[in-house]
Order: C-alpha cells, then structure tokens, then sequence
C-alpha cells in the first residue's frame, strides 16, 4: 500500500511538471524530466529505481522533442 501512496503522490508532482513548450529542446527537457520522475516511481516498485530514471528519462526525451508541434506559417494569415 505504501508504493500505491508513493506512486500516487509522485504521479500527481509529474502531472504539475507538464508545463508544454514549443520547440524541441523545451520538449525534450520537460519530457526527459517528468520520464525521470515516473520511471524512478515504477523502477522502485521492481527494485531498481535507478534503472528506470534512466529508461524514463530518455524514452521522456525522446518522445517530448517527437512530439513538438510544427509551425504552419503558410496557412497562417498576415
């Protein structure tokens, strides 16, 4: 019960973490740390909390700089 509480309080502070940037670098270190903080969460439940930092970190990254939105400036009027 107690890593249900852990992960809960943990989740609910990555939740706060979720601020959005608009070009790679903001997304990939928002991404990067909020993968850090929940991999660091699931891997102390498995017993290896360092691991999954790591493993969340840079799935986080990778998947934050992905994910950023294109700007379509054709489209957009004068």
């Amino acid at each position: 019960m107690v890593h249900v509480a852990k992960f809960a309080v943990l989740a609910a502070f990555a939740g706060t973490l979720a601020a959005c940037g608009n070009n790679p670098t903001d997304r990939a270190l928002t991404g990067g740390a909020i993968g850090a903080g929940t991999g660091a969460v699931v891997g102390s439940t498995m017993g290896a909390p360092i691991a999954g930092a790591v493993v969340g970190g840079l799935g986080g990254a990778a998947i934050g700089a992905a994910t950023t939105p294109r700007n379509d400036y054709y489209y957009r009027g004068y």
